[in-house]
């Protein structure tokens, strides 16, 4: 039988950090209910775990949202009794959901640890980590739920089944890639040919890349339109996060970790450790960008002990997470009347793609754009010359010998 004293005695720091912290009276009461009922219905129904009292209560929820609440609710209580934490404004925490990789077999789970160990060591990111080591993981799955949960069962028809069906290719060029860096990581620590022998198996795919959507001119003058217009209805928060992004590149992570130290006013400079690749950049600060967060700082950001630049609007008032940077490009373009279409490009990724347009047809050198960027390799500037069409034209051929009708050109 759960042993709940524990969470007898505590629950009300629980209640008092959620009420301090802006947690709506709503959610408060909801987990309220939950502890009571658990409290209350140990000794009764004999109940072991969290997990037996949560499948108790969600059999009479046919909703999918109230069930994936309610999870939410389970999670924080038991994470709050077991592990004495509290939670954090827009986490859940589902304590029921398996990851792909606690059903692996131990051997599968070896090769995964093999990488995450070696990924960390090689100080890769640890969203890098994850979606690399998270393809292998279902991949190796899918392998086992076909019968496969060794290596040694493994076969190369097992393999092909998961990447091809009816003759046409369900898995593309990136999710083989996660497996293929996983696998190649598990061969020095398997017997010959173990990680080796299903290497040679995973087909061929090529790395297509679409074009790249970018920026028109017409798309630009309005945004910086909306960005600048008192009569807008972006924020000021929201107005200062567009012109960094617009007129600095950076990346939605490292706007979203800007601290307050992090501006040098007296000597205009923008200094941060890039969240991608832990470098560090510094960067001008333009008049345009400073008034914005001037302005922001003195008229709208809320008082917090919060040490970093931009805060929810919302209580709790924490740091903005990186996770919010998309809905607010979204209410930029908006407002700017722009890109509404369905397929359209709408996070702030594209004015960051406009950023090293404008540099090219410049004709800044491509080291300095690297630089400006903060990219690691030359070569990530690749992606961004395709809408250089200042250079691009320079590359073309005259069609002058060509005999054509004049309608065609007309």
């Amino acid at each position: 039988m759960m042993d709940v004293q524990n969470l007898q005695e505590k629950y009300p720091c629980l209640l008092s950090y959620m009420e301090e912290n802006g947690y709506s009276a709503g959610y408060i009461k909801s987990l309220k209910i939950e502890i009571n009922r658990i409290l209350q219905g140990v000794n009764l129904y004999g109940w072991n775990t969290y997990e037996d009292v949560y499948l108790v209560s969600v059999k009479k929820f046919k909703s999918k949202k109230a069930v994936r609440n309610k999870r939410s609710i389970f999670g924080v209580i038991k994470r709050f009794d077991e592990e004495n934490l509290f939670p954090h404004c827009g986490k859940r925490y589902n304590f029921l959901k398996a990851s792909s990789y606690s059903l692996l077999s131990d051997e599968y789970k070896q090769v995964i640890d093999i990488y995450r160990r070696t990924a960390k060591q090689q100080g890769k990111r640890e969203s890098t980590i994850y979606v690399v080591s998270h393809s292998a993981e279902n991949f190796l799955l899918e392998l086992q739920q076909n019968g496969m949960d060794s290596f040694n069962g493994i076969t190369e028809k097992g393999v092909l089944e998961i990447f091809f069906q009816e003759g046409k290719f369900r898995r593309n060029y990136s999710y083989k890639k996660g497996i293929l860096t996983v696998l190649k990581t598990g061969v020095p620590f398997f017997p010959e040919n173990t990680c080796a022998r299903v290497l040679s198996y995973l087909p061929i795919l090529r790395d297509r890349r679409k074009n790249i959507q970018y920026l028109t001119r017409e798309e630009v003058a309005l945004i910086k339109t909306a960005l600048t217009d008192c009569n807008s209805t972006i924020t000021l928060r929201n107005r200062a996060i567009g012109l960094i992004a617009l007129y600095m590149g950076l990346r939605s992570g490292d706007i979203a970790e800007l601290a307050l130290t992090d501006i040098d006013w007296v000597k205009d400079i923008i200094h941060i450790k890039q969240q991608k690749n832990g470098i560090p950049l510094k960067l001008p600060l333009t008049t345009i960008v400073g008034n914005g967060i001037y302005d922001y700082l003195m008229q709208e950001r809320p008082e917090t002990q919060c040490e970093k630049l931009f805060v929810t609007e919302t209580h709790p008032v924490i740091q903005l997470q990186s996770s919010s940077m998309y809905g607010i490009s979204r209410k930029i373009m908006d407002a700017a009347g722009i890109r509404k279409t369905l397929g359209n490009r709408r996070g702030f990724h594209i004015f960051r793609h406009h950023m090293a347009i404008t540099l090219l047809e410049n004709e800044i050198a491509q080291p300095v754009i690297s630089q400006i960027m903060g990219h690691l390799s030359p070569a990530s500037i690749e992606p961004y010359l395709s809408a250089d069409f200042s250079h691009l034209k320079e590359c073309a051929l005259s069609i002058e010998c060509f005999p054509l009708r004049k309608e065609v050109l007309s």
